[in-house]
């Protein structure tokens, strides 16, 4: 999914003539130092969830690769930790853009929080309901008198699991839902549940590395109401510095292009970022991570476009599942005016 790089503008040096009314002076001006009047870039600091990883690729390869550096930009890479709030710091401007599910964003949105999505990463949705392959779990109907083990009630893996249950014509209350922090593995593998909800490209990859033989069910038959990976900004940043958060999206687009053409270079261009990357074991697991996650930005659209329906039906899924605070008009959480080839 590349993009051709936007144009940015060079600022010029002008050349100041003075005028001798009188007498010459003694000395002649001193010529401007270009250097002194080129634009400095422009800082922009992108809020990355959790501690350094692989998942971030895009932006380090951005970042390595002297993407944001060309498009005028000084970009920081901020990681907060799982004690921080998922949007504490660009709502206080600490952060200028945050990598967040379009779900989590439209969610604080409700909350009073005016985030806005300006390109969508994730074109398929990056959840789904994990099962031992020995299973009589099939389908999400089965799900029915079960247990399914979650993180807790917020994220994309609950809001995959409300995905999922509507889909089937069930409710929370047809099943057993545990709430068991980040423990996927240990759980299911323990029989403490009898399912579990994760990434694609993280819980599962964990599993097959782990030897452990697992099933993916789908959240939907077809197109899933919920919005994925993304990048958001507050309407006010998106208003007030425009060219630069275009000039953002551009360049991390870029990266993405990057690592879906060579999922190898970007684990080795991330080792800058993330620990342990050193290690043969961890960059065979980071490329897998990778691997699985190519097929995720893949879309029938432009690289980072979005889809109304999608975040109609979205709204209307958190809406009915009672997990918006305010009603949010869909069509005000997201925009496609930072993408070069489509307009909102």
């Amino acid at each position: 999914m590349s993009r051709r790089p936007l144009a940015l503008l060079a600022a010029t040096a002008t050349a100041l003539t003075l005028a001798a009314c009188a007498a010459e002076p003694d000395t002649a001006p001193a010529a401007t130092d270009p250097a002194t009047t080129a634009t400095e870039p422009a800082p922009l600091t992108l809020g990355l969830t959790y501690v350094p990883d692989i998942q971030f690729a895009p932006f380090y390869v951005a970042a390595e690769k002297g993407y944001y550096e060309e498009a005028g930009l000084d970009v920081t890479l901020r990681h907060h930790g799982q004690s921080e709030g998922l949007f504490t710091a660009i709502s206080g401007g600490e952060e200028d853009v945050v990598v967040a599910g379009g779900d989590e964003m439209l969610q604080a949105r409700s909350q009073g929080v005016p985030l806005v999505s300006v390109a969508t990463l994730y074109q398929q949705y990056p959840v789904a309901l994990i099962v031992p392959d020995d299973s009589d779990i099939r389908s999400a109907a089965d799900l029915a008198g079960r247990t399914v083990g979650i993180p807790g009630p917020f994220g994309e893996t609950y809001f995959g699991l409300v995905a999922l249950l509507q889909d089937a014509g069930l409710t929370e209350d047809d099943v057993t839902v545990e709430h068991i922090g980040f423990t996927q593995q240990a759980a299911l593998t323990g029989g403490h549940v009898d399912a579990v909800m994760g990434f694609v490209n993280n819980d599962a990859v964990r599993f097959a590395e782990a030897g452990t033989p697992v099933r993916t069910i789908e959240i939907a038959e077809g197109e899933v109401p919920l919005v994925g990976i993304s990048l958001g900004t507050l309407e006010a940043t998106a208003d007030e510095r425009g060219e630069e958060v275009a000039a953002f999206v551009e360049a991390s687009l870029r990266g993405v292009a990057d690592v879906a053409a060579d999922p190898e270079a970007a684990v080795e261009i991330s080792a800058a970022h993330v620990p342990d990357l050193d290690r043969a074991e961890q960059r065979q697991a980071a490329l897998a991570t990778l691997e699985a996650t190519v097929p995720l930005y893949e879309g029938a659209g432009e690289p980072g476009a979005h889809e109304a329906g999608v975040w109609e039906e979205m709204v209307t899924l958190l809406t009915d599942a009672g997990l918006l605070e305010a009603e949010v008009d869909p069509a005000q959480a997201w925009t496609d005016r930072f993408l070069p080839a489509a307009s909102n």
